[in-house]
């Protein structure tokens, strides 16, 4: 219940969301056919999160870790977020151990590899290829407590699948994080607020929806997304803090247009 309700919390991403919970029903489908003696029908849970950096591509798979820990389907629960450096080695005989140790550690729960297009750099790359070949390997030999998230832009991770023959069929849930509208992107900013005990003020929401409209129509992959939102409000309480010292008797709480930083 307690991680439904941190899910129902996260604003927008409505499919997504879906599928967390669509996938957590398979789960417990087969417990069920297991525990009636019936043939159960193994559950692929590794998957592709595709999109723009601030997406909540990050969020979702911790969320997701605690769900599965929460109905059975992972001891452990814990989130593993690694990258190219922490798998990759420097030297000859280096990358496989160091793959393998991550692994290790992942065991029970989720590795999220964040930009794992970076692990393929070509056939020429053959550390990356071998650290690519030794996550195959671990996830094969620990199918059943090893959940591997790949993370990266859409058009790399479509290269980065033809690095080893048996990589695409093992990952077939692919999912697409889109951009967050400038209305969400304004929600998310009141919930971070009341988070750090602010609140914006009414005529903030006019600015706000308009800079935030336009920076994401300019680019939203540079834009940040939900760090768009998260930088935005950082400002505004530091240009807040300025202004109270000139006006002591002002709310302490309030964020006024006078406060946001919009360039």
């Amino acid at each position: 219940d307690a991680v439904e309700a941190e899910l129902d919390a996260i604003i927008g991403l409505d499919e997504i969301k879906s599928y967390v919970r669509d996938i957590a029903k398979n789960v417990q489908a087969q417990q069920r056919r297991k525990a009636q003696g019936l043939k159960v029908a193994e559950v692929n849970m590794h998957m592709i999160f595709t999109g723009n950096p601030g997406t909540g591509k990050t969020t979702i798979a911790r969320i997701l870790a605690k769900y599965l820990k929460a109905i059975g389907a992972l001891r452990g629960g814990q989130l593993v977020e690694v990258t190219r450096a922490d798998l990759v080695g420097r030297y000859v005989g280096h990358t496989a151990p160091l793959t393998n140790s991550v692994i290790q550690s992942a065991l029970g729960g989720v590795l999220f590899i964040d930009e794992a297009y970076s692990l393929y750099r070509g056939q020429q790359d053959s550390f990356g290829l071998e650290a690519i070949d030794t996550l195959v390997k671990g996830m094969e030999d620990h199918r059943d407590e090893l959940v591997v998230i790949l993370v990266g832009y859409t058009k790399e991770m479509e290269v980065f699948l033809t690095a080893n023959s048996g990589l695409a069929s093992r990952f077939p849930n692919k999912i697409e994080f889109p951009d967050y509208t400038a209305d969400e992107l304004l929600d998310i900013t009141a919930v971070l607020a009341k988070g750090k005990g602010y609140r914006l003020a009414e005529n903030c929401t006019f600015p706000l929806l308009g800079y935030y409209k336009r920076r994401q129509a300019l680019d939203s992959r540079t834009a940040g997304n939900g760090r768009l939102a998260r930088n935005t409000l950082e400002k505004a309480i530091f240009n807040q803090s300025r202004r109270l010292v000139a006006e002591p008797a002002a709310e302490l709480d309030v964020i006024l247009p006078s406060d946001l930083e919009l360039q």
